[in-house]
């Protein structure tokens, strides 16, 4: 069992910045992928970043390249998003999530089938 906590959410202006964090704990950290998605009202939850366990490859959505950073520290069971350049279509709860499907160190899932624990998620309001 894992269980994951998002914090660091809430209200900017378009153009700053936010860092989401996301403490795990129970079940071994360093070996799952970490995932973040979000999800705006009305749409389906969207695959926004990955990273492999061993931080050796990192997946991003097109919507949020080059604006948007992956991090983790694995001794201290985080991970991390660094959102730059927001925009008011960044305006939705993240979600982090683990999975533990892969079997090599590049292991970056974007989609979410392929994650087996979800938080329950910060919300991040962005306005014009």
């Amino acid at each position: 069992q894992v269980q994951l906590v998002e914090s660091g959410g809430g209200l900017v202006q378009a153009g700053n910045s936010l860092r989401l964090s996301c403490a795990a704990s129970g079940r071994t950290f360093s070996s799952s992928a970490m995932g973040w998605f979000r999800q705006a009202p009305g749409k389906e939850r969207e695959f926004v970043a990955a990273i492999s366990r061993s931080a050796m490859r990192t997946n991003y959505a097109d919507s949020v390249k080059d604006r948007f950073t992956i991090f983790r520290d694995n001794p201290r069971n985080m991970v991390y998003l660094q959102m730059n350049s927001l925009k008011p279509e960044d305006t939705a709860v993240y979600y982090c999530a683990a999975g533990f499907g892969g079997t090599n160190y590049y292991y970056a899932p974007t989609r979410r089938h392929e994650y087996d624990y979800w938080g329950q998620g910060t919300q991040v309001t962005v306005s014009s």
